[in-house]
């Protein structure tokens, strides 16, 4: 099954898609793609946080932008998650070359055949965002979901640590 798990920040949508990862099996394959090219102290603490949540024993590869190629090799696993869709986009909007990136994963996400968890920051439900960038990347990312959701059997959102499933079985 293919599950998208959206939410805002700190909505416990990560702590939730490492749950549905652990009850697929031990071989988990947990895709990052932060960059850490772009890091400060604080997206440290996050990702070292996120690091000491996640079972020890999972495989960790790092995709800040072949995001498709990650996803394309680890068919072997008894589950995958990404986490996060955001960060990867706003890596490969800086990078310049959105298009192709997005093409190739939804590719690779159409022809994923195993159990497949990603997370994503909704960013779309305030107020459109002054300056082009900021925009871009709000619209993006909600053409992204739209794409993302279409393709999975269950969409989960979370907010306040709560789950909310918008499509597919009930948890």
């Amino acid at each position: 099954m293919k599950q998208f798990v959206i939410g805002g920040a700190r909505s416990g949508k990560s702590s939730l898609a490492e749950t549905l990862a652990s009850a697929c099996g031990d071989n988990i394959a947990y895709i990052a793609t932060a960059n850490v090219a772009f890091n400060d102290g604080e997206m440290d603490a996050r990702i070292a946080k996120h690091q000491q949540q996640r079972p020890s024993h999972w495989r960790t590869v790092e995709a800040p932008i072949a995001l498709a190629d990650a996803l394309t090799q680890l068919q072997n696993h008894d589950a995958v998650m990404i986490d996060c869709l955001t960060l990867w986009l706003s890596n490969c909007l800086h990078e310049g070359n959105w298009p192709q990136q997005r093409q190739d994963f939804l590719k690779a996400l159409e022809n994923f055949n195993g159990e497949l968890i990603i997370v994503s920051n909704e960013v779309g439900m305030g107020i459109v965002p002054l300056g082009e960038l900021s925009r871009s990347f709000v619209d993006e990312s909600g053409f992204l979901h739209q794409a993302v959701a279409a393709r999975c059997e269950r969409v989960i959102f979370t907010a306040a640590g709560l789950p909310l499933v918008m499509k597919g079985p009930a948890l």
